[in-house]
């Protein structure tokens, strides 16, 4: 027995076949690639980067603390603070200290924002400020009670033995950003435990994050800035949500003075690594993607070329196969299909072979036996019909209204000499232009109320009714399109039946409304309403009672569909409710 494969056994085989082969390919690429030489040559390159880094900003700090140093040269100042000057005075004395200082010898892109000198009851004695703007708001003292300067940090190293300058930061809310603090301690004398004052200066960080952004050689790079036992100065770079819990593991850390002497340790997917200064307290760190060391970009590009190879020639090979054994019949199939549309009844689906194609093409034929048989007879009968049903719901248009309005406003002429038969004919004369318009069978909302309206004064000229009209259209629906004389007759049956034997205040109420892509169009009014027998019928027969809106839902059905029409409820002395739907904005009919 010949065996027949199906076609979504060749499709499995195939694609197994051509993942197999590259996922082999691939594997044997990465083998042949040194790839833990590379990974150890990446990590020694992104330390050393760091160990520059780190020799630029050692040279920033340096220049820093030269310029801190030339206060010594104001002698008369720390002869006042070796006496140990009442506070009161030496402000009265040198309010301007530290502003000169800061203008004299700093340069503009040193970035110095704010300047300030301490004695060592920790009390101001002079204060600049750069700027003092909503913005670049700098404190007038750094040991302001109501803002956290991190002031605490300085008052613990003032009272310390260190002699080297310090460094750290705090985060200033009005700017949105780092600034780094420098403190240098005054000495008397050149004795190191005789301590004075000292100066606090405050940096804007961007000289720093200019440093750290040339030697950022990724953007799944993070550096970052950190004293020893102190909060982190000043980042860049980004990190993963996923990985954010190691980071704040190193920063802890080192805020602790934990952190060990290795100097690149591998945590997680992350590579970590420090270069500690030995003058000033402010190491360098970084937290990189190992992904960046495993392989060298250029074999890498060169095994992703030939990978692109291999692959685009097995996907031209399964392709051509495909095309050969699958798709050619499908091919067939549907250009027959398509010369059979435009005419050729004759042909026919070959060379059909034992598989589900072919079991789908022999169905095929059979089928293009059947349709032949009928296509010439039952297709265009029901076209035929259709027409036919549509030009006999279209001329179904009752007359008697026309007439009736001829004889009243031919009474009114006769009995009066007013102008309510000029108002009463230009309405006539409006509804027959928009009624007899068979060149257009498409309307408006906004033409059909405009068309309702002319109806609804020649009704009350000619009967004298006291009917309330209430209009509800929405602004986004006056401009959808509408088959023509489909609200007008739905207002007349609502006035001829069911408020023809009302005794209370007539109301109706038309309303129009978009609903998603459809339209709802409501004719309510508060009549003798009727049984739900009665209701049920006037869609499914016509009756004289029922022809407009038997007429109307004929039409919605054979236009747009089964699903649109009218729905109709009622209640026996309370009212009914028409309700009209039709999708909105139809372009042909």
């Amino acid at each position: 027995m010949k065996r027949t494969w199906r076609m979504h056994t060749k499709i499995l085989l195939l694609c197994l076949g051509v993942t197999f082969s590259a996922l082999i390919l691939q594997m044997i690429l990465f083998e042949l690639s040194s790839s833990k030489m590379i990974y150890k040559q990446a990590k020694n390159e992104s330390f050393h980067s760091l160990e520059n880094m780190q020799e630029d900003v050692f040279d920033l700090i340096k220049r820093i603390e030269k310029v801190l140093i030339e206060s010594y040269n104001e002698r008369e100042f720390m002869h006042d603070l070796k006496e140990k000057t009442d506070i009161e005075v030496l402000r009265e004395k040198y309010p301007r200290e530290a502003y000169n200082l800061a203008t004299s010898h700093f340069e503009t892109t040193d970035g110095v924002v704010a300047l300030y000198l301490y004695n060592m009851e920790n009390e101001i004695i002079s204060t600049y400020r750069r700027a003092v703007t909503p913005k670049h708001n700098y404190p007038l003292d750094i040991y302001e009670t109501d803002k956290d300067y991190h002031a605490d940090v300085v008052k613990e190293y003032v009272a310390s033995e260190r002699t080297d300058m310090m460094i750290s930061s705090y985060y200033n809310t009005a700017r949105e950003k780092e600034i780094l603090r420098f403190v240098l301690k005054f000495y008397s004398n050149g004795n190191s435990r005789n301590t004075i004052g000292y100066v606090v200066c405050d940096v804007d960080s961007k000289t720093l994050l200019e440093i750290m952004k040339k030697y950022c050689s990724s953007e799944d790079m993070y550096l970052w800035f950190q004293p020893m036992g102190d909060r982190p100065a000043v980042s860049y770079g980004t990190i993963d949500a996923n990985e954010k819990a190691v980071l704040e593991e190193f920063q802890k850390s080192i805020s602790a003075g934990r952190q060990g002497d290795k100097k690149t340790i591998e945590s997680g997917s992350r590579v970590f690594f420090q270069v500690e200064q030995d003058k000033y307290n402010f190491g360098a760190y970084s937290l990189m993607p190992q992904e960046m060391f495993y392989e060298n970009q250029k074999i890498l590009a060169s095994n992703l070329a030939l990978i692109l190879i291999a692959m685009f020639a097995a996907a031209m090979a399964v392709a051509y196969f495909v095309t050969k054994t699958l798709t050619r019949p499908l091919e067939e199939m549907t250009d027959t299909a398509k010369k059979i549309k435009e005419g050729d009844t004759r042909l026919r689906m070959k060379v059909l072979k034992e598989d589900e194609i072919g079991i789908l093409g022999q169905n095929f034929n059979e089928m293009l036996d059947t349709i032949e048989e009928l296509i010439g007879r039952e297709y265009k009968t029901k076209l035929l019909l259709n027409k036919a049903e549509y030009n006999a719901l279209q001329a179904q248009i009752n007359p008697h209204f026309l007439y009736n309005t001829l004889d009243t406003m031919g009474s009114i002429a006769q009995m009066q000499n007013c102008r309510q038969v000029e108002a009463l004919c230009q309405s006539l004369s409006n509804i027959f232009r928009y009624s007899l318009d068979m060149k257009h069978p498409l309307s408006t909302i906004a033409k059909e109320m405009t068309h309702l309206k002319n109806y609804i004064y020649v009704m009350d000229v000619r009967m004298q009714d006291h009917v309330n009209y209430v209009f509800d259209i929405a602004e986004e629906v006056l401009k959808a399109e509408i088959p023509r004389l489909s609200i007008q007759p739905l207002a007349e049956n609502a006035l001829n039946h069911g408020l023809r034997n009302s005794r209370r205040e007539k109301c109706i109420c038309i309303r129009a409304k978009a609903i998603g892509e459809e339209m709802e169009i409501t004719v309510e009014d508060n009549g003798v309403g009727m049984p739900e027998e009665k209701v049920k019928s006037l869609l499914e027969t016509e009756s004289v009672r029922s022809i407009g809106i038997y007429n109307i839902h004929m039409r919605m059905k054979m236009l747009y569909g089964e699903e649109y029409g009218i729905k109709i409820s009622s209640k026996e002395g309370e009212g009914t409710c028409v309700t009209l739907k039709i999708p909105q904005n139809v372009k042909e009919e």
